[in-house]
């Protein structure tokens, strides 16, 4: 059994929406990409360094797998980054595509849930999903992630796709690490701990 870990970059109010630049999903009508830009520095590249170096597979939506597939390939390097991205398996979850030209890239066949399922069943390391708003939704209501890895920026959109949408199952989560970075950004890392608990404050439980 391996982990499925999800990495994305996320504004105060939730926003996942075209972290890095024009052009990258305008969908909606969304004016505001590349909000990260501002606050990228290299405390933050370093992390994301790091955890991008323990996949060992990546799983992506639609628009994530075009985005990479249009960057990529042209920035082959010895950065960890590109070599994974680059030369690693990618998985690519989409109703509208019949096929990835990608070398390293593989159509996911069926039901993603259980595909998904199937994935996470071999042995190995990492399954990372990197941005992929729209799939994030579905392994949310499967019930698949294991780990949320966020970056958190002081920045409010008020518009976009958000990381949680309707539909995603209640859980409660672990703080595993965090950092903050010299621009003002919170890194941190939350492992899956289980159900929902509630309880009461108030002088009549004391």
């Amino acid at each position: 059994m391996r982990p499925l870990v999800v990495t994305t970059f996320v504004t105060l109010d939730g926003v996942m929406q075209a972290p890095g630049g024009a052009g990258e999903d305008p969908s909606g009508g969304f004016s505001y990409e590349g909000w990260l830009v501002p606050f990228f520095d290299e405390a933050m590249g370093e992390q994301v360094t790091t955890w991008f170096t323990g996949a060992q597979d990546f799983l992506l939506g639609r628009t994530t797998y075009d985005i990479f597939y249009a960057s990529w390939p042209k920035m082959i390097s010895d950065d960890p980054v590109s070599q994974g991205l680059n030369f690693k398996k990618k998985y690519v979850a989409s109703r509208t595509l019949t096929s990835v030209e990608w070398e390293t890239a593989e159509l996911l066949q069926g039901d993603v849930g259980d595909a998904v399922r199937k994935l996470k069943a071999e042995d190995g390391g990492e399954l990372q999903v990197h941005g992929s708003a729209g799939l994030i939704q579905t392994l949310l209501r499967e019930d698949v992630i294991d780990e949320l890895r966020l970056i958190v920026f002081p920045v409010v959109l008020g518009e976009g796709k958000r990381l949680f949408g309707d539909g995603a199952i209640p859980r409660s989560w672990r703080l595993n690490s965090q950092a903050t970075t010299p621009s003002g950004a919170v890194m941190v890392s939350y492992q899956r701990a289980g159900e929902v608990e509630t309880g009461s404050i108030g002088p009549e439980n004391e």
